[in-house]
């Protein structure tokens, strides 16, 4: 019988071995093990299909690769392969290829296009190089240097360590249980982070964020969504064209500003600094008995409660002065209402 696919396996260091299996609408092309030592990096990219990385395996890194297309039979499946596309599985120089192509003579048209998915276990020190054009990226257990990319997927990172670049140009972003320096971007989803630690920077031109449990030197902003956040460590600076904020159990510096919604904050501990600016209104809770240089405006109206020992100019709108023998520096600025509270 013919073999309706093209297929290129290579390697440099070690023995490997390959297997197929079938299945109605989806086709494991194959599954693919190669020496785990063998291994410092990997490079992945594919048209339209998820990619999947994880770390930490025994004595053998492997790959399988799946396609599929909905409702096709397995015949259909390998014959649009065959003639529209390249996949190569190798590893060269200490670095593993997974690599998934059009032809460069395949039509433009989506009714010959499939999905092509690689899910990759390597050791847990790797760096990796991730691209597709449509589908999420996850990658778990892992530490080095990991950029991916992909046009329109989700991307999911649990448990990864070093320097972490991520960009979707769509779809949501999750990040959890990682450390060092993150940088994740979407152009549409929402964002939620958790249990992280280091540089964090989130960014999203559209969704919400949800951030908790994090500690470090904290960027997370969104040009439309909500701003979730609870149990804060470091410094947190945050900001929405267009939602509400609320910011539980900061214990550090905070510098958040919304366009269109209300903000309400409960600082845990103070550090150098609270800034808070928005057009809706704002409520602060601080710890009482503590000192603080207060300058707070607001164009409708300021509430307080628990004020005491305050030095200064206050009126209706507007309060510059000390608490106690002074402190962190509170910046407060509202078109509404703001409610200071020391409890």
């Amino acid at each position: 019988m013919k073999q309706l696919f093209i297929l290129f396996v290579s390697i440099v260091l070690g023995a490997n071995s390959c297997s197929v299996t079938n299945g109605q609408g989806k086709v494991t092309l194959m599954t693919c093990d190669f020496p785990a030592t063998s291994i410092k990096e990997v490079e992945a990219t594919t048209a339209g299909g998820s990619l999947t990385l994880s770390g930490d395996v025994g004595s053998k890194a492997m790959v399988e690769v799946n396609v599929s297309r909905y409702n096709w039979s397995e015949e259909k499946i390998r014959q649009v392969l065959d003639e529209n596309y390249t996949v190569d599985v190798k590893v060269e120089n200490g670095k593993l290829y997974a690599i998934a192509k059009q032809k460069k003579n395949i039509s433009n048209s989506n009714s010959q296009e499939l999905s092509i998915s690689f899910k990759i276990s390597v050791p847990k020190q790797i760096n990796s190089n991730l691209q597709t054009s449509g589908g999420s990226i996850r990658i778990s257990n892992i530490s080095g240097s990991q950029n991916f990319k992909t046009s329109g997927g989700s991307l999911m990172v649990e448990n990864v360590s070093g320097n972490t670049v991520g960009v979707t140009s769509g779809g949501s972003i999750t990040v959890t249980g990682s450390t060092d320096n993150i940088d994740l971007k979407t152009s549409g989803g929402s964002i939620t982070a958790k249990d992280c630690n280091g540089k964090i920077n989130l960014i999203t031109s559209g969704g919400s964020l949800n951030l908790n449990n994090l500690s470090g030197n904290i960027k997370a902003t969104t040009s439309g969504g909500s701003v979730i956040v609870n149990n804060i460590n470091g410094t947190l600076i945050t900001g929405t064209s267009g939602g509400s904020m609320r910011l539980n159990g900061i214990s550090g510096n905070v510098d958040a500003q919304t366009s269109g919604g209300n903000i309400d904050v409960i600082i845990k501990s103070a550090g150098d600094f609270v800034k808070l600016s928005n057009s809706g209104n704002i409520t602060l809770r601080l710890p009482a008995g503590k000192g603080y240089n207060l300058k707070v405006k607001g164009n409708n109206k300021i509430e307080t409660s628990g004020l005491k020992n305050f030095r200064g100019n206050m009126d209706t709108n507007s309060m510059d002065g000390v608490l106690g023998n002074g402190g962190p520096e509170i910046n407060v600025k509202s078109s509404q209402r703001v409610r200071l509270i020391f409890e």
